[in-house]
C-alpha cells in the first residue's frame, strides 16, 4: 500500500480500521472474514474528502472526519452477533455517501445459531445500540424489551421485518406427516402472535415469518414441548456464508470484561449465562470469600492445531467486550455437556426431612468475590399452606431444568424447593436444598410437644368409628365385575339420637382427660361436646305416647333440665316447640357460661351494675338477683326476677324510659350501667349494648330472652338472628377457634366467609331446604377447627344427621376422602376401607369404591397384612379375598419373595401371572430341591385353567408331561397307551421338541437354572429310554431312540456319550447282519 505524507493518509492500516479502533471496537467482530486491510491512497482520500467537502490542505484534523462517520454507525459489540451490511461496509459507504446509514436497504441483524431479522425497505440505523435493542434467545427474539424506549411504528427497528429463527429439533424430521404436524403448529403459533407464517425448513430448522412491528416473537414453553425440542438449547449453528464465515484464529485473545460459564449448563436450560453465573454465586456463598479478583472459570487458549480437541460450545454465551485481534472468534463446535451438579443426600439443619443438596462438581474453580442480585422472586402472592411468602432467592426447578419439578408423593409427602412449611426464619432460603415434607394429617393426634399419642389415636379415630359401627346399618350389594361389594348405609332415627350423641360426648370427655393436650385442643374438644349437645337438642324426637323422656344426667348427677322431675311427664303435643325452645335456651346458657365468668373475673368489685349486666347476658338470673339484693338494690332485684317473662313488664319498662325522655329527665343523675340494665329489661338490645362487644351466642340469647316474646318458636328466633347478621346488626357467628381461641397459629380468615358449625346446625333446623345448599361449607373442617385437614368429627356429624333424615347428599366425597387420608396416615387401613364403604353409590362413577379400596390394599399392603386384626376386619367387611391376595402378590413380587407371590396369584385367580412366575422363577428351584410333589401340585392347580394361560404347553404343561412320561418309562409292565418302545420314543421326541420351543419362546426370561432344569429332565428321560428294553422292538426303532436323544437339550458331553452308544449299537447291528 502506497504511503503518503498527507495527514489524511494513514500508513499501514485501513482508514476504516482506524475509525473502528477509535470507537473502541477493536477488530471488527461482526463475523466478517475480511480484514480492514485495504489501504487508502492519497488520491483516494482526496476524492473522499471532496465528496464530504473536506479539504486536505485546510488543516482540518482527521478526527473531524472520524466523528462525522462515527455518529452515523450503529453499535454492536457482542461477538456472536452479526449484521449485514457489516460495520466495515457501512463505514466505507458512509464515507462515500454521507447519508447511507440513514437509508440502509434490507438491513439484517442476527445471532449465530439462533437466527436473524431482515428489516424490509430502508432503515435508519444511525446511533442504534443493537446490543441493548435486540436480543436473540432460544427460539425467540426480543426487540425493544423496554416498552418505554420503543419508538413509534415505522421508526427505528419497530417496523415490518422478516424473522428467521433456528429451531433445535431432537431428530431430523424425515417423516412427511411429522413435518406437516410441526408446520401446522408453527403456523398456529405465528398467527396467534399477530405475525404471518412464511415457511419452515425441517432439514435446517429454519422458521420464517413476517411481523408488522416488534416486541417479542417466538415459541412459548408449551409450544416447545408440543414440537418436541431438544433438551440442549443450541444445535450445531449454521455457518454464515461468504464474507461472514467464521475462521479459526491462531491465538484468539480471550481477555473479557465479564466472566463466562465454561460448561454447557446454560445451553441445556436455555438461560442467560450472565444470570446463571449470578445464580451460581448465590448458590455457593461459602466459596465467595478469599478468592481475590480471579474469574470464576478459567479461559483456555486454543491454537489452530488443537482447537478441535478443546473447543467449547459457546453460541449461547455473550461476551461483553473483546480486545483487538486480527481474526474473528473461532468456529463453533459442539462438545458433550459437562455436569454442573451432583446430588448428596443429607439432613437439613432446619428441618428433620431429608434433603438433596446440590454442590458444585469442580471444587478447584475460583469464585468471584462480588455478589449479584440473582433471580429474586416477586413477593406478590402468599403461599396457600404457610400463609407467607416463599422467601426463595432462586428457583431450583428453573436451575435444574426439566430434571426437577415440585410434586406430591404417596401419603401426603410433598417434595419442593421452597422454604419449609411453617418455618418462621425470615432469612432467604437457598432453593438448592430440596425439602421432603409430609402433610400433617395426624395433627389432631399430637400433644403439646408435637408427639403422636396412641391414646389420642384411639379417641380420635378408633373409638368414634366403633360407636358408629355399633349403630344399625343396611347393606347395598354392588357388582364390580365378577365380584360383589357390600356398601354400608347408617340407619337411625330421632328417638335414639340422644343415646348416640351421649356416646360421642363420652368419647370427647375421656379425651379431655388425656395429659399433655394443648390449650387449643382442649377448647376444640369442649366445643365438640357442645355441638353434640346442640344436635341432641335440635334434632331429637320425644317418646311416643305423648310422654317426655328425662334428659341425660351429667357426671355430677345433676340434670341438664333443672325444671324436669324424675321419670316421664304427660305432655300436650302442642307444647313440643316450647319444650325444644327451653332446651335450646339451657344449651345457650351452658355454652356462654365460661365467657361470662371470664369477663366477670376481670371486673372491679365495686362495679356491681356492670357485674349484673354481664350475668344477664348469660341469663344467670339467680346470681344477678342475689347480687342485687346483697348490695341493697331490692327494686333492681325485683325487676331482674321478672326478666324474660311477660311482655307487659317489658312494655312498662320501655314506656317508662320513653316518658323520662319526653319529659327531659336529666339522665346524668342515673348511672350509665343502670340505664343499660333498664334498656335490656325493656327489650332494647342495641341500646343496652351500646358499644359493648359480645360474642354471637350471647347476642342470640339476648334476642331470645329479652326482646322476642317468650312463646316464639325456635325457627323464628334463628331467622331473626340471621336477619340481624345479614344487616350487620349482630356479631358474625364466627368459628370457635376465632371466637374464643387461643390458637397456636393465626388462622387465615375473612369476615363472613364461613360460620361456626353450631350456627349451621341452627340454620339447618330452621329451614332444611335452604340450609342444605350450604352443606359443603357447613361440613368443611374450617367450621369447627383451624386444621384444614381434620375431618374426623365432622364426618360423624354428617353421618348422624343424614341417618336421621336431616338432609341427604351424594356429592360429599371430599369429606369422605379427607377422613380416609387421616386414617391412612395413622395406619388404620381397615377403618379407611370402612369409611369408603359408606360413600354413597353414584351410577356415573360405578367403580369408585372398588378403585379406592384396591388402591388402599395395594399401597398399604405391608400395614394391613402384618396385623391379623386389620386383616380379619377387612375380610368381615366383605372385601373380595381375591383383591387382598392380588395386593399381597404384587407386594411379595416387588420384594423378591416369588414363591409367596405365586401362591397369592393363584389365590386371586391371576393364572397368567402365576404361570409366568412359576416357569421363570420358581419351578427350577423346586426341581433342584427334589420337591416334585410341590411342582405337581402347583402345575395341576393351573392345569384346570390352561385355556386362559398363554404358552401353557411350553410352560407348566411340560412338567406335567415329564412326570407322566417318566412314570410310564419306569413301570415294568404298563397298561397305558405307551406300551411299546416306539410309542415311548415318540412321546419323548415330542417332549424334547417342546423343551426346545420353550427355550425359544421364553428366551431371556428363563434363567440359567431353568435351562439346567430342562437339561436334567431331558437327561433323565434319555437314561430311561436307553435302559428300557421293549420286546419285539426293531433295530430301526432303537436307532430312532438314539436319534431322539441326540435332539434333546442336554450338555454336549452327554450328547457325545449317546452318540458313541449309537455308533456302538450300529456297529453291533452291522456285525450281526454280516454274520
Amino acid at each position: 500500500m502506497a504511503s503518503s505524507s498527507s495527514p489524511l493518509s494513514p500508513s499501514g492500516s485501513g482508514f476504516s480500521d482506524e475509525l473502528l479502533s477509535m470507537r473502541g471496537i477493536g477488530p471488527f467482530s461482526c463475523h466478517s472474514s475480511d480484514e480492514f486491510s485495504v489501504g487508502t491512497s492519497s488520491s483516494r482520500m482526496q476524492s473522499l474528502c471532496k465528496k464530504r467537502k473536506l479539504f486536505c490542505n485546510s488543516g482540518s484534523p482527521l478526527s473531524v472526519i472520524f466523528d462525522n462517520v462515527e455518529v452515523s454507525l450503529p453499535i454492536l459489540r457482542s461477538s456472536d452477533y452479526f449484521m449485514e451490511p457489516s460495520l466495515k461496509e457501512l463505514a466505507d459507504r458512509e464515507l462515500t455517501d454521507g447519508s447511507y446509514c440513514h437509508r440502509v436497504q434490507n438491513f439484517t441483524v442476527g445471532r449465530v445459531g439462533y437466527g436473524h431479522i431482515k428489516f424490509l425497505g430502508e432503515t435508519d440505523v444511525r446511533r442504534l445500540d443493537l446490543d441493548q435493542i435486540l436480543k436473540f434467545d432460544r427460539h425467540e427474539v426480543v426487540v425493544y424489551k423496554d416498552e418505554s424506549e420503543k419508538p413509534a411504528l415505522g421508526q427505528g427497528l419497530n417496523k415490518a421485518a422478516e424473522v428467521t429463527l433456528m429451531l433445535q429439533m431432537r431428530l431430523p424430521v424425515s417423516d412427511a406427516a411429522k413435518r406437516e404436524m410441526i408446520e401446522k403448529k408453527l403456523r398456529r403459533s405465528t398467527e396467534r402472535q399477530g405475525a404471518r407464517f412464511i415457511s419452515f425448513d425441517a432439514c435446517s430448522g429454519e422458521w420464517k415469518f413476517m411481523v408488522p412491528h416488534f416486541s417479542r416473537f417466538g415459541l412459548t414453553e408449551d409450544d416447545e414441548d408440543d414440537i418436541v425440542m431438544e433438551d440442549s438449547a443450541v444445535q450445531r449453528p449454521v455457518e454464515p456464508s461468504g464474507s461472514d464465515r467464521l475462521e479459526v484464529d491462531e491465538e484468539p485473545q480471550t481477555v473479557l470484561a465479564g466472566s463466562v460459564l465454561s460448561h454447557s449448563l446454560p445451553a441445556h436450560l436455555g438461560l442467560d449465562p450472565v444470570k446463571m453465573q449470578e445464580m451460581r454465586m448465590l448458590m455457593f456463598p461459602a466459596e465467595d470469600n478469599g478468592d481475590g479478583d480471579s474469574s470464576p472459570f478459567s479461559h483456555e487458549k486454543h491454537s489452530s492445531g488443537n482447537y478441535s480437541k478443546n473447543a467449547v460450545h459457546r453460541p449461547a454465551l455473550q461476551f461483553s467486550s473483546q480486545k483487538a485481534s486480527n481474526k474473528t472468534s473461532p468456529s463453533v463446535l459442539r462438545k458433550s455437556p459437562v455436569a454442573l451438579l451432583e446430588y448428596n443426600k443429607s439432613i437439613s439443619d432446619f428441618s428433620p426431612s431429608q434433603t438433596i443438596l446440590m454442590t458444585r462438581q469442580n471444587k478447584g474453580m475460583p469464585a468471584r468475590t462480588t455478589k449479584a442480585g440473582g433471580f429474586k422472586l416477586e413477593l406478590k402472592y402468599e403461599t396457600p399452606i404457610a400463609n407467607s411468602h416463599s422467601k426463595n432467592i432462586v428457583d431450583a426447578a428453573l436451575f435444574m431444568g426439566r430434571s426437577f419439578r415440585v410434586g406430591w408423593g404417596p401419603n401426603g409427602v410433598l417434595i419442593h424447593s421452597g422454604t419449609p412449611v411453617g418455618n418462621s426464619d425470615s432469612r432467604m432460603t437457598m432453593s438448592s436444598v430440596i425439602n421432603i415434607e409430609k402433610v400433617a394429617f395426624d395433627r389432631v393426634t399430637r400433644d403439646e410437644n408435637n408427639k403422636v399419642k396412641e391414646e389420642l389415636v384411639d379417641f380420635c379415630f378408633a373409638s368414634p368409628l366403633n360407636l358408629h359401627k355399633s349403630i344399625n346399618h343396611e347393606t347395598i350389594d354392588v357388582e364390580v365385575g365378577s365380584f360383589k361389594l357390600k356398601l354400608l348405609k347408617l340407619v337411625s332415627n330421632r328417638f335414639i339420637l340422644p343415646d348416640i350423641c351421649a356416646g360421642y360426648i363420652g368419647i370427647a370427655e375421656k379425651q379431655l382427660e388425656v395429659s399433655g393436650l394443648s390449650t387449643s385442643s382442649r377448647s376444640f374438644l369442649i366445643h365438640q361436646v357442645m355441638v353434640w349437645e346442640l344436635t341432641k337438642v335440635l334434632y331429637s324426637a320425644e317418646e311416643t305416647g305423648g310422654r317426655l323422656r328425662h334428659m341425660d344426667a351429667d357426671d355430677n348427677g345433676e340434670d341438664i333440665m333443672h325444671d324436669n322431675k324424675d321419670g316421664f311427664l304427660d305432655i300436650d303435643p302442642d307444647a313440643y316447640p316450647l319444650i325444644r325452645r327451653a332446651k335450646f335456651s339451657h344449651w345457650l346458657q351452658e355454652s356462654v357460661c365460661h365467657r361470662v365468668q371470664e369477663e366477670v373475673s376481670c371486673l372491679n368489685e365495686s362495679n356491681d351494675l356492670e357485674h349484673i349486666f354481664l350475668l344477664l347476658t348469660g341469663r344467670q338470673l339467680d346470681a344477678a338477683v342475689e347480687l342485687a339484693a346483697s348490695r341493697g338494690d331490692v327494686r333492681m332485684a325485683c325487676l331482674i326476677s321478672q326478666a324474660g317473662g311477660s311482655m307487659v313488664n317489658r312494655s312498662d319498662m320501655a314506656q317508662q324510659l320513653h316518658l323520662w325522655r319526653i319529659n327531659s329527665l336529666d339522665f346524668n343523675f342515673i348511672e350509665n350501667d343502670r340505664l343499660r340494665l333498664y334498656e335490656l329489661l325493656a327489650g332494647n338490645i342495641p341500646g343496652a349494648l351500646n358499644d359493648t362487644k359480645i360474642d354471637w351466642k350471647r347476642f342470640l340469647g339476648l334476642l331470645m330472652w329479652f326482646q322476642l316474646p317468650p312463646d316464639t318458636s325456635l325457627p323464628v328466633i334463628i331467622h331473626t338472628f340471621q336477619q340481624h347478621v345479614n344487616e350487620g346488626r349482630a356479631p358474625y357467628p364466627v368459628p370457635v377457634y376465632i371466637d374464643e381461641g387461643p390458637l397456636d397459629e393465626a388462622p387465615d380468615w375473612c369476615l363472613g366467609d364461613r360460620f361456626d358449625i353450631a350456627y349451621y346446625l341452627m340454620l339447618l333446623h330452621a329451614d332444611e331446604e335452604k340450609a342444605s345448599k350450604v352443606l359443603k361449607t357447613m361440613l368443611s373442617a374450617f367450621s369447627s377447627t383451624h386444621d384444614v385437614l381434620d375431618y374426623h368429627m365432622i364426618w360423624h356429624q354428617r353421618a348422624i344427621l343424614e341417618a336421621i333424615g336431616a338432609f341427604s347428599s351424594d356429592d360429599l366425597h371430599v369429606l369422605d376422602m379427607s377422613l380416609v387420608s387421616q386414617l391412612l396416615s395413622v395406619g388404620l387401613c381397615h377403618w379407611a376401607i370402612y369409611v369408603v364403604l359408606h360413600m354413597p353409590y353414584r351410577s356415573d362413577f360405578p367403580f369408585l369404591h372398588a378403585s379406592i379400596i384396591r388402591e388402599i390394599l395395594f399401597q398399604f399392603c405391608e400395614s394391613w397384612s402384618t396385623q391379623e386384626l386389620q386383616r380379619q376386619f377387612i375380610e368381615d367387611l366383605g372385601i373380595p379375598s381375591a383383591w387382598m391376595h392380588e395386593a399381597l402378590a404384587i407386594y411379595f413380587q416387588y420384594y423378591g419373595d416369588l414363591p409367596k407371590a405365586l401362591e397369592h396369584f393363584l389365590d386371586c385367580f391371576n393364572w397368567q401371572r402365576a404361570h409366568s412366575i412359576f416357569v421363570t422363577s420358581v419351578v427350577h428351584s423346586l426341581f433342584s430341591s427334589s420337591k416334585h410333589s410341590e411342582i405337581w401340585r402347583l402345575a395341576t392347580t393351573m392345569e384346570e385353567h390352561s385355556s386362559e394361560i398363554a404358552d401353557w404347553d411350553l410352560g407348566a404343561g411340560i412338567y406335567i408331561d415329564f412326570y407322566t412320561i417318566k412314570s410310564s418309562l419306569q413301570e415294568e409292565s404298563t397298561m397305558s397307551e405307551l406300551d411299546s418302545l416306539e410309542k415311548k420314543n415318540d412321546a419323548c421326541k415330542n417332549f424334547f421338541g417342546r423343551l426346545n420351543d420353550s427355550i425359544v419362546v421364553f428366551g431371556s426370561k428363563l434363567p440359567v437354572d431353568a435351562r439346567a432344569t430342562y437339561s436334567k429332565m431331558a437327561e433323565e428321560l434319555c437314561n430311561l429310554l436307553v435302559s428300557y428294553s421293549g420286546e419285539g422292538s426293531t433295530h430301526e426303532v432303537q436307532m430312532s431312540c438314539f436319534d431322539t436323544m441326540l435332539c434333546a437339550p442336554i450338555p454336549e458331553d452327554r450328547r457325545s456319550c449317546h452318540l458313541q452308544d449309537a455308533v456302538s449299537f450300529f456297529t453291533c447291528f452291522l456285525s450281526e447282519t454280516s454274520s
